[in-house]
């Protein structure tokens, strides 16, 4: 996710360039999320069964549970098998029906083609939230017309994927609850927080912490690839994992360790996953239970 949200533009036309040939879309639930039960996964759960998207409900700012203009859809047809097509055309995310805790996030994705708005020409730009509460659309927007939830987010943006970020949310009465994480980090070149196995223990409550190996060098422009990038490259599929147990949280990207948290405010709550101004591809996403504690 960029530092900040800019005017969303919409776009009469669409660059494709995969084969479609059939298409869902995910259904309105009739209720919210904030109050269902947490669940643990006890087996494997599939949030994406390769058919539809009846696990998740759609969210876009201003148009908030409905999705106009197709930014969410299943396609039967990504390097041979289906896969969720996020287009990016406008800010918002698919939110799970469900929370969840304790868990084993399990997802791969690869960059489209498409780029939109002021972010035509930008890194492409996603990430999955995690342990999301309150209002839809509480994230920046006091009249939840935002496009997430406040959250813990595992960043995917190139040259930036396992970057966390912990974010705030409004509450209806206008005030911001508030996320907390505590990070082992060192400090780049430029001063900004990377996180190290070996660092100084370090509690935020806003911001972003970057991947370990995270360029400092990085500019948002289209294509950037840093020197110690473990994303698959272009058009290729990465593999991501998120092990959320308890109060910490643990970032996978291609089998490699590239971010860790711990003492967590916020333990439990939805998935979502962003539509940021790029188009992404989603698929193999699962919920795995943890190991029975010995």
């Amino acid at each position: 996710m960029s530092s900040l949200i800019s005017v969303r533009q919409l776009f009469t036309t669409l660059l494709l360039s995969i084969s479609t040939a059939t298409t869902t879309f995910a259904a309105e639930p009739a209720t919210g999320s904030a109050d269902s039960e947490v669940i643990v996964p006890q087996k494997m759960i599939q949030l994406f069964n390769g058919h539809d998207l009846s696990s998740f409900y759609t969210w876009l700012v201003d148009f908030h549970r409905e999705d106009p203009h197709r930014v969410f859809s299943v396609v039967d047809q990504v390097d041979g098998a289906p896969a969720i097509r996020v287009s990016g055309q406008q800010f918002g995310g698919l939110y799970t029906k469900q929370r969840y805790a304790n868990y084993r996030l399990v997802a791969e994705f690869r960059w489209g083609v498409a780029t939109w708005g002021a972010r035509t020409n930008a890194t492409k730009d996603s990430g999955i939230l995690l342990h999301c509460s309150g209002r839809d659309g509480n994230y920046l927007s006091k009249t939840f017309n935002g496009p997430w939830m406040r959250s813990y987010e595992f960043q995917i943006i190139e040259g930036g994927v396992g970057d966390m970020l912990v974010l705030g949310g409004y509450e209806p009465d206008g005030t911001i609850q508030k996320y907390f994480a505590t990070c082992n980090v060192v400090k780049d070149r430029d001063g900004e927080p990377c996180w190290d196995a070996n660092g100084k223990a370090t509690m935020f409550e806003t911001g972003r912490i970057n991947w370990w190996g995270r360029d400092p060098d990085w500019a948002d422009k289209l294509g950037f690839r840093g020197k110690k990038d473990v994303e698959s490259p272009g058009g290729e599929w990465t593999h991501v994992e998120t092990v959320c147990a308890g109060d910490t949280l643990d970032y996978f990207v291609n089998g490699k360790r590239v971010n860790q948290a711990s003492q967590l405010s916020h333990k439990s709550g939805q998935l979502i996953f962003q539509s940021e101004g790029a188009e992404i591809f989603f698929r193999r996403i699962e919920l795995h239970p943890l190991p029975a504690a010995k």
